[in-house]
Formats: C-alpha cells, structure tokens, sequence
C-alpha cells in the first residue's frame, strides 16, 4: 500500500509538470532560478525534467515477493584444441525490486578465478572466466539466493507524458538503425499509425500488430532480438517478438529496451526475454508479447472453458499487457541489445542469454534446447530453484484470473 501511494505521488507531480515540458516557448531553467529564485512552474519543470533518467528505480507496486535458491550451471565444451576458453557469466543486478544475495562462482575441473567487469552502456555486470589449454568440457556454476515479487505499473495511457525532445542519455534507447528489411518496417509503421492515435496507443497498437503477424517458432528463430529476422519470416521466439517490438517503440518516439532473465521453474532453456519502454510518469515498464500471445492462443484452444470465459480471459489478456506486468517468476540479469562485453570480446554481441563464449576468439554457437531440431551443442545450461513459496508463471492462466480481479 506505501508503495502504491508514493506511485501515486510521482504521477500528480509528472501530471502537473508535463504542461510545462510542452509549453512553446518556454526557457530552460536558468542559474538564478537555480539559485532559490524558482517560480512554482519552474520548479515543476525542473522536476520533470530531472525524473527523466534511465536509470529511474522501478515505479511498479509490489507483491507476492518470494525469496529463490537459484544454482546455476553452464557446461562448455571448446572444441578439440582450443587454445584459450573464454566466458562471460553476467550476474542479475541488486535494484528496488529484486536483491541478489550470497553469491558463489565456481568452476570445475579446472579452477579459475573470475574477473568482475561492468559494461558501459546499460550497466551489466559480467563475470569473465579464461580457461588456457582446457582440456574437454568446463563447468561455470552461479549459486545465488535471489528475492523477486511481482510487479504491477497498471498504467494509465492517458496519464503517460508525451516528450517533444528527450535528453541525450536515452539515445541508446532511441536509435534505430536501417534494417535490410527497412521497407518492410516502414509498411509495418504505416499500419499501425493508419488510425489517428493518442500517444502511447500506437505502442499498444505495435504489440498488436506483432501478435498479428508473427508465429512462435523455436525452429525459425534468431536468437538475437533480430528485428530484420522478424521481418524477413515473420516468426521466431521471444527476442524476435520483443526486438521487433523495441525497433518499432523507439521509431514511434519511445525509449525501448529488451530485458534478459531467467524464468525460476524447470524448462528446457531458463532464459527469456521481455519488453521494456519507458513511459513518463511510470518509468520503466515491463510488457510480455510473446508469453501473451501463447496465453491468448491456450484460452483459444481450450475445450473446458465456454465462449463467454474464453472473451473474458482474452480481453484480461490484453488488459494485463496494457497495464504493464511482471511476475516473480522471472529474475532479471541483462537489459538492452548489441553492446560491447566488459572485458570486450573479439565483436559485440546481440544479447546475452545465459553465457557468451569465445574459443580461440571465435564465439560458440547459441544454443536453444527448446529446439527440437538441434543436436549438437557448444554449452548447456544446467539450472535448480528453491523458493520459499510458489512462483507464479506468466502463461497461468489462474494468475491471469487473480490479477485481472
């Protein structure tokens, strides 16, 4: 309920302050005004302004907080040979709504100490490991106690601050870069604006859009928040669906971000990915397309559930992605696309999912167990979870019930 209410305050002051971030005309503030000569408006503006920041705490309430013992596991096999193994671990972030505790890094057979390292664009921290002659597979384990909760932003369109300029620490956030599928993109952003639209309803309307016209597909898929892969074959799994999301956010004017975490509960691949914008007075909010289009299509097929609740589930489907949602069974670890590692590696990555690795200078293929059609790996995740209470899943559809009461 605090939290709730200290929500409710950063709305009315970013309410109030919007009309003088939109005012024509008006001047920035000034070093008198900063001097203690600030007039209420300023002072408004002043406020707004300085609330616009990437790195803003979470401004979701809280609940359902649950406290997990996470284990986890990547087993690397360089290829007969290798010189030198390299290996990025990146470790989930400590922030207001989710604390990392107790950490303890290991490796085996072979022992090798880690070096700490922060890249400098969003902030991710990496545990970078060298293995000099490995001879044969090495483990790389991550044992962890980690405190997650549910978040709910229930946002308000009407209430998000359309921002005619941003300031320049939302760049990473906002550029685009041409696409080999620009024309497509381009037919893709005609559509979604056809209809005049208020704000931040043509980034609902993107959403749609890619829940439209893409398919999941584990087969078909990059691996690597590919807007031009989504595109090009208009399917893929999660990064594909959230990178082409980001891509279409950012060209409608909103800072966009795809989080890296890992989902708490035994799956084939821990990792998974969501949406993140940035919507004035709300921050960062988190956004599911993928997991959300796989719930819409499980309510679809059902056989126990009549028309009228099929409707209902839907249409709480949807309200729920609106409203910006994240559950506690998913525990960040990476945010943002194609960045420099730290230490650097031999050329940036797309993303990282659970590890990046190097053999020789030369990186091992991603894999995805989840792919029925591939065989032979580079390394696999090996992952066990203890929590002090259930977790809940975004693809529930009990919890999509209790969160659309």
């Amino acid at each position: 309920m605090k939290r709730c209410i200290v929500c409710g305050l950063v709305v009315g002051i970013w309410m109030g302050a919007v009309v003088c971030l939109m005012q024509p005309g008006r001047a920035e503030p000034n070093a008198a005004a900063n001097s203690g000569n600030q007039t209420p408006a300023v002072k408004q503006q002043s406020q707004a302004i300085a609330m616009l920041s990437p790195t803003q705490p979470y401004q979701a309430a809280l609940s359902h907080q649950a406290t997990c013992e996470v284990d986890l596991a990547a087993v690397v096999t360089p290829p007969y040979g290798c010189k030198v193994l390299k290996v990025w671990l990146p470790l989930p972030p400590s922030d207001n709504v989710q604390q990392i505790r107790g950490s303890r890094l290991s490796t085996f057979p072979m022992r090798v100490e880690p070096q700490i390292a922060t890249e400098n664009v969003y902030g991710n921290r990496f545990a970078y490991f060298e293995f000099h002659e490995p001879k044969g597979a090495q483990i790389i384990r991550h044992r962890f106690q980690a405190t997650v909760a549910d978040l709910n932003w229930n946002v308000d369109l009407a209430k998000v601050a359309d921002i005619a300029a941003w300031p320049d620490v939302f760049k990473p956030y906002l550029q685009s870069p041409q696409l080999r599928q620009q024309q497509a993109l381009e037919q893709a952003l005609a559509e979604i604006t056809q209809q005049p639209k208020h704000g931040p309803e043509s980034l609902l309307a993107a959403m749609r859009w890619v829940n439209a016209n893409l398919e999941y597909d584990h087969v078909k898929a990059s691996l690597r928040a590919d807007a031009d892969h989504a595109l090009a074959f208009r399917r893929g799994h999660c990064s594909d669906y959230h990178g082409l999301c980001a891509t279409l956010g950012r060209n409608l004017g909103y800072p966009t971000r795809v989080t890296y975490g890992l989902s708490l509960f035994p799956k084939n691949s821990p990792s998974h990915c969501k949406l993140e914008a940035y919507l004035p007075p709300y921050g960062w909010v988190s956004f599911d397309v993928s997991e959300t289009q796989q719930l819409v299509k499980k309510i679809q097929t059902s056989e126990s559930l009549t028309e009228a609740e099929k409707k209902w589930l839907i249409d709480a489907a949807w309200c729920r992605l609106q409203r910006g949602y994240r559950e506690n069974g998913w525990l960040l670890v990476t945010r943002g696309t194609n960045y420099e590692l730290a230490p650097k590696a031999s050329r940036p990555v797309a993303v990282v999912r659970t590890i990046y690795a190097e053999a020789d200078g030369e990186p091992l293929p991603e894999p995805d167990p989840a792919n029925r059609q591939q065989r032979e790996f580079g390394w696999m995740t090996v992952h066990h979870y203890v929590a002090d209470r259930p977790l809940r899943r975004y693809s529930d559809l009990e919890l999509l019930r209790q969160t659309a009461e």
